[in-house]
């Protein structure tokens, strides 16, 4: 980008396309992108601007969503999902209430047995620090839960912020670093041929 500073990492964060869990209330398995999606995605491809390496984790809605993108992505389990454990292809419905409602509002539990909010928001640091860094622009196709954790640890917010960040299917939010230091510089703006790039 003109007037970047030599060294910077430029990072656009992509949130997959729709799935049909999420059409559903479900959440996730290893399910690909709901019909039609993909074609919706390659119309997108126009927004993002070249990048010196593509990434991705080794699901197969964020590889859909990269190959249709025209990336050739590296996968990186650092990127993978917050596991949910049990609750993993369940419907919403399915799961007790107390249950959800004891997840959303304490970002330290795991009733589902799986990894808890504090957990994945570290993991998503860690990788903000190390596997993140590498000067030029990175395109990362991952889930909005990845890019929430990436956005509170960006923000040095408290973790309960987690659920009040709306992450969009295929949206895209923009981080540039430096010496460690991450800044926000666009948040979920929806990918587009129409001319914008990020």
């Amino acid at each position: 980008m003109t007037g970047s500073l030599p060294g910077t990492a430029r990072l656009t964060l992509v949130s997959h396309a729709r799935t049909a869990a999420v059409r559903s209330a479900r959440f996730p398995a290893d399910e690909g992108l709901a019909d039609g999606e993909a074609r919706r995605v390659s119309g997108a491809a126009a927004g993002l601007h070249a990048a010196d390496r593509a990434l991705c984790d080794a699901s197969l809605r964020t590889r859909q969503t990269a190959d249709a993108l025209g990336l050739v992505a590296t996968p990186d389990p650092a990127l993978r999902d917050l596991d949910v454990g049990g609750w993993q292809g369940r419907a919403l419905v399915e799961v007790p209430r107390t249950d959800l409602e004891a997840w959303v509002r304490d970002p330290a539990v795991a009733p589902h047995g799986g990894e808890s909010v504090i957990d994945l928001i570290a993991r998503v640091g860690d990788w903000l620090t190390c596997g993140a860094s590498a000067p030029g622009r990175t395109i990362a196709v991952t889930h909005p839960a990845v890019i929430r954790a990436a956005l509170v640890t960006v923000l040095r917010s408290p973790p309960e912020v987690f659920w009040r960040i709306d992450v969009p299917p295929l949206s895209a939010t923009r981080l540039h670093g430096r010496d460690g230091v991450w800044t926000l510089r666009h948040a979920c703006l929806p990918l587009s041929g129409g001319g914008r790039s990020l």
